[in-house]
């Protein structure tokens, strides 16, 4: 499915934002509030989606957050490299490949910037997060940050973009909260769903609306 990075560049240019949100509702449970009351309500953080070349197929790198920090709102989740907007940052940009570079090892200047997709709120942190898509020339040698990053888990886009691997089920969030019939994506036994998955679900479907 995936044919080449101008053609996923080109798509994510001409992507509108109703692109974005329709995605989004795909991989989204029915009770997610979708943005803040007001923009001093929110904090600023970047991803970074990065898609690269193994034989002849290419794959995305997730993480697995780290289950030891008890602050930590999405510990032990299944995420995309990322983290909050520094003031040290000149962009959100930056920001992305700055965590990029930090949580899995990857020099940030060896990769491609493709664009950006439609920004998301995270009601539970508070936080509207921006997604980047890079791309790299070839596999670059992963290393996970010990204290933020549990695992680091390599994944085929053809998995990605397989009908099967979306799934729902019932996730219990702690003692008062449990949610039904929420949509995920089953990596290799891992439960990807929120955030994540709902950004998973515009790439893939820029992937597949990508044409030559």
């Amino acid at each position: 499915m995936f044919a080449n990075p101008e053609q996923l560049s080109r798509a994510i240019r001409n992507r509108s934002e109703k692109f974005g949100r329709e995605a989004h509702l795909k991989m989204s449970h029915a009770g997610r509030v979708y943005g803040p009351n007001s923009k001093d309500q929110y904090k600023k953080a970047a991803v970074l989606q990065f898609i690269y070349p193994v034989a002849s197929s290419y794959h995305m790198v997730l993480i697995k957050r780290s289950s030891r920090n008890p602050a930590d709102k999405h510990k032990g989740q299944i995420a995309f490299p990322g983290g909050r907007l520094e003031k040290s940052d000149a962009s959100l940009m930056e920001t992305a490949l700055r965590e990029f570079e930090e949580e899995v090892g990857v020099n940030a200047n060896s990769v491609q910037v493709l664009g950006e997709l439609t920004q998301l709120f995270i009601p539970v942190s508070g936080y509207v997060v921006h997604p980047y898509v890079a791309v790299g020339k070839e596999k670059p040698n992963f290393k996970a940050q010990i204290e933020e990053v549990e695992d680091i888990i390599e994944v085929p886009l053809d998995l990605l973009l397989a009908e099967e691997t979306k799934k729902s089920t019932v996730l219990r969030i702690n003692d008062q909260i449990t949610l039904k019939n929420v949509p995920y994506y089953d990596i290799f036994g891992h439960i990807v769903w929120g955030a994540t998955a709902m950004m998973l679900s515009e790439l893939e479907h820029l992937i597949k609306w990508q044409k030559p």
